[in-house]
């Protein structure tokens, strides 16, 4: 049977895509929120240690939503080859910015660890793409995991509260102003479902524009073209 062969629009290739995206996705995860940990240590603060979190089990940041419906939805698009931004977040790091030495400047460098650790994982799996043979399965899983690498990347750094990006620009903010749109990390999932469910061609159109980029970029092929999105 023809890995393309469908039934209706679910197709055996396109359920090996999601199933390799979700393993990418726990692989991604675990290691930003592993380095992203490791690097708050390193600069003052205990507190990833204290709550458990300087560990590679995913126990530790699983969020029932973030990490668990979010990219199971995800997987199910992916199952019928429609293309949707691979997203995950995991519980908010235990963090505390008043043991930092230099608070700006290390929180920059926290919230920027994670979208380094998964955008150096995207490269790592983008130069086992180009030494590996174009017609293995390996090639099709480090050619998902690259992509998927890039868009918890990019997805890392929107400035939606309760992600990197909205940390760092949080930073700009009057101190009243900051806290306000910190407060607004509580209303993340209903944020992430209107932007990539809602607006779904803006995600589309945007954000694996961005993602899709970083990955040729990485591997030299049209990720998106051999995914076949």
């Amino acid at each position: 049977m023809s890995s393309l062969l469908a039934l209706g629009n679910f197709t055996a290739l396109g359920f090996r895509l999601a199933v390799y995206m979700l393993a990418s996705l726990l692989v991604g995860m675990a290691l930003r929120e592993y380095v992203r940990s490791r690097t708050a240590m390193s600069l003052g603060d205990a507190t990833p240690r204290l709550w458990g979190r300087l560990t590679w089990k995913p126990a530790s940041w699983f969020d029932p939503f973030g990490s668990g419906v979010l990219p199971g939805l995800i997987a199910v698009l992916w199952t019928v080859q429609a293309l949707l931004i691979p997203a995950a977040y995991g519980k908010p790091a235990p963090i505390d910015p008043s043991r930092f030495h230099r608070r700006v400047r290390d929180v920059i460098i926290v919230s920027a660890a994670g979208p380094i650790a998964t955008l150096a994982l995207g490269v790592a799996a983008g130069l086992a793409v180009r030494v590996s043979g174009p017609s293995a399965e390996p090639y099709r899983i480090m050619l998902t995991l690259c992509y998927t690498s890039m868009s918890l990347t990019v997805f890392h750094l929107l400035p939606i509260p309760g992600l990197d990006g909205a940390r760092m620009l949080a930073l700009a903010l009057p101190p009243d102003a900051a806290q306000a749109y910190r407060n607004f990390d509580r209303y993340l999932p209903l944020i992430v479902l209107v932007i990539l469910f809602v607006f779904s061609s803006l995600a589309v159109g945007f954000l694996t524009t961005l993602a899709g980029a970083l990955c040729d970029s990485a591997t030299g092929v049209h990720c998106q073209l051999l995914l076949q999105f």
